[in-house]
């Protein structure tokens, strides 16, 4: 660990030039004091850092230093910067271990690459927080503490003891064998077994984990992506979730599909609408829904949601009539 933290000042020397104690403290998420006794370690080891005194004063390295990494292609390292540059930092609780990626591979490019890369990863976007109509998009907190257990506990192949609160229900201690992690829109989930039982839980609802010593029974192999598409298909067969064919305007199709649980069939309409079968948690959800895009989406099927919409717009008329 503090090898990398050594690593991780050097590069930083290198990328801004001159920086203060506390600005690398920031950085390298470390006290003052700890920075200070990394800079005595590097020169000893014999890395050329000095002090500079004064007002504008600071660390930084002698010019022409260079550490010995592994190098990278021009275009190589702009599609890790490019990820890197998205909201990678919040999956798995990672961050500072991308930042420190980040770091090194600007540092691993050519002299003449470095700048070009900086500034044309400036021109990609990836994941902004907020779309064309300005909804927010919200990432679940999953407490640092719990998510390095937890990826522990899958990277280790070890048992592991979770505090779960599921919906609806008091939170309780279980015991999984950790599959793997994945994540979907800013939602990260543990897939699992339980007592030999498929179990996918998300891991904003784990209060507390704890890695255990035994190894956990799981295949040596795995397909997250297979296991994934078995359990998302698993779960929208099962509990009270609902079926709707509804027509469309192509310009509320995706405030739709963000409301919806799944898409099963998408095709054109006759007069310029979309035709989309999608599933939903349950009746209540599809009404509500539905009821949000107004004149934009009409329920086809089934025939018991048409009936709410109606009541329902019968009901508004009636509240709004002319006394």
């Amino acid at each position: 660990m503090r090898a990398d933290r050594l690593v991780s000042l050097v590069l930083l020397l290198r990328q801004r030039g001159r920086l203060t104690a506390d600005t690398l403290a920031r950085e390298l998420e470390v006290s003052t004091r700890t920075v200070l006794r990394d800079i005595e370690a590097l020169s000893a080891a014999g890395v050329p850092v000095y002090a500079e005194r004064g007002r504008h004063g600071g660390f930084a390295l002698s010019p022409g230093f260079r550490t010995e990494l592994t190098g990278l292609n021009h275009d190589e390292a702009l599609a890790l910067l490019t990820a890197g540059s998205g909201r990678g930092e919040q999956v798995f609780g990672l961050g500072s271990a991308l930042a420190s990626a980040m770091r090194k591979v600007v540092d691993a490019l050519p002299e003449s690459h470095r700048a070009t890369a900086s500034d044309a990863v400036q021109r990609f976007l990836v994941d902004p927080e907020t779309d064309l109509l300005s909804r927010r998009l919200v990432a679940e907190e999953v407490p640092d503490a719990t998510m390095i257990e937890v990826r522990r506990a899958v990277l280790a192949g070890h048992r592991l003891r979770i505090h779960y609160e599921a919906t609806d229900q008091t939170p309780q201690w279980r015991t999984v064998d950790p599959i793997g992690l994945v994540t979907v829109r800013d939602r990260a989930y543990l897939l699992a077994t339980r007592a030999g039982a498929d179990r996918t839980y998300r891991l904003s609802r784990v209060l507390a984990a704890e890695e255990l010593p035994e190894t956990a029974q799981r295949p040596v192999q795995v397909d997250l992506d297979r296991i994934w598409r078995e359990r998302s298909a698993q779960f929208l067969s099962g509990g009270d979730h609902i079926t709707v064919r509804v027509r469309v305007n192509p310009a509320r199709r995706e405030e739709l599909l963000d409301t919806a649980l799944a898409v099963r069939a998408e095709e054109p309409d006759g007069d310029g609408r979309l035709r989309l079968e999608v599933t939903f948690q349950d009746s209540r959800h599809a009404e509500w829904a539905l009821w949000q895009l107004g004149a934009d989406a009409e329920a086809l099927a089934p025939q018991s949601l048409r009936a709410s919409l109606r009541d329902r717009a019968a009901a508004m008329v009636t509240c709004y009539a002319e006394p």
